[in-house]
């Protein structure tokens, strides 16, 4: 197995605003356009971030989704130009880290999974982070970019 080189054929990267989310995209980028692996770029739009009425509101939805779908094409392209060949976008509604382990993963079925090691400030801090509920439940190898 050592003389085997280890190659990821298929990588799944998860994109947000934080720093890291975007640091582990351009690992992604590069990775993906170095060693011709096909790049999944997906993005979750977090329900437990609205509030209850923006969670009713149709409106409020399409159009935070729409924004979202925007946003996830910028990455899109960006990675184009960077000369990854083959580039797929998937856009999530869920818990981040759980959406990602238990409903894009057995979709996508990367060999890798890039992700940023954002915390959230606050309690949340205290329950744990997505990067490390993916990284101990994800049946895939994990890079986690900090």
């Amino acid at each position: 197995m050592a003389d085997k080189e280890m190659k990821f054929h298929k990588i799944l990267v998860g994109v947000d605003d934080s720093h890291d989310a975007q640091l582990a995209f351009y690992y992604a980028v590069r990775y993906a356009a170095e060693n011709d692996a096909d790049l999944y770029i997906v993005s979750v739009l977090e329900s437990d971030e609205m509030n209850v009425y923006q969670a009713f509101d149709d409106d409020y939805v399409h159009g935070e989704r729409s924004q979202l779908e925007e946003h996830i094409l910028n990455f899109k392209q960006q990675a184009l130009d960077s000369g990854v060949k083959n580039v797929n976008t998937l856009i999530a509604e869920g818990d981040a880290g759980k959406t990602i382990v238990k409903e894009v993963i057995p979709r996508v079925k990367p060999d890798l999974l890039m992700i940023g090691s954002f915390d959230k400030p606050g309690i949340s801090r205290r329950f744990g982070s997505q990067a490390a509920y993916m990284s101990k439940y994800a049946p895939c190898s994990v890079l986690v970019v900090r």
